[in-house]
């Protein structure tokens, strides 16, 4: 009897291709929301303190960052505002839309008026909220995909034509041409979605009559328009 399949692995986390910017005022108090990408919590405090010098007068800079590579390493603080209502709700965004290697800094600038602590729950998630919405928007968020390495060595005089060939294939199967190399033969490079490996495979000694193999490579974290 077979053994059953092993689950799928779950959809990496997305992330930022570029910082963002977004402002929310509520009840004139403003909410200056920056989120940025962080590979390593050392690089995330870099941009909380280039953030509390730029802006060294406001009364609060909330944080909430998550690092690795299925979100491994995730922290939060609330910068003097009540336990709970800021650094941990602006967590719970970034972990609900599902993004990695992002800092979110939300610095408070007080406009007078008490929100209570559901008014700062809903203004810390809001301006984190609404930042990844602009960051969308802005063609600014990323999908992460494991791809695997994969080269082909070509004739000189055949590069062109197997190069326009490859183009034309990683457009449709999600897999990404890289930069060739060229010394005794030209060496074209592709990621490749390790499902769609053996198409790969079929296609090229379909088109070469055999001639072209492709060889495999590491598996490679890939960031990806969403």
């Amino acid at each position: 009897m077979s053994s059953p399949a092993s689950p799928a692995p779950a959809p990496l986390p997305g992330t930022l291709a570029a910082a963002v910017d977004h402002e929310l005022v509520i009840k004139r108090s403003r909410f200056l929301a920056h989120l940025a990408p962080a590979r390593s919590v050392e690089e995330a405090d870099a941009v909380v303190a280039r953030v509390r010098k730029e802006l060294w007068d406001a009364r609060h800079h909330c944080v909430a960052l998550v690092v690795g590579t299925r979100a491994d390493q995730q922290r939060s603080s609330d910068d003097g505002e009540p336990s709970g209502t800021a650094g941990v709700p602006m967590l719970e965004v970034l972990r609900r839309r599902q993004v990695t290697d992002v800092v979110a800094v939300v610095t408070r600038y007080f406009g007078g008026v008490l929100l209570g602590a559901g008014g700062l729950v809903r203004a810390y998630s809001g301006a984190v909220a609404e930042a990844l919405d602009v960051a969308a928007s802005d063609g600014l968020l990323r999908r992460r995909e494991v791809l695997t390495e994969v080269t082909v060595d070509v004739p000189h005089a055949d590069a062109g034509r197997v190069d326009h060939l490859l183009r034309d294939w990683a457009a449709t199967h999600d897999a990404v041409l890289e930069e060739p190399t060229y010394a005794a033969v030209a060496r074209l490079a592709l990621l490749v979605p390790p499902a769609a490996l053996p198409r790969l495979r079929d296609d090229l000694a379909a088109t070469s009559a055999g001639a072209l193999v492709p060889v495999t490579g590491a598996d490679r974290v890939v960031d990806l328009p969403a």
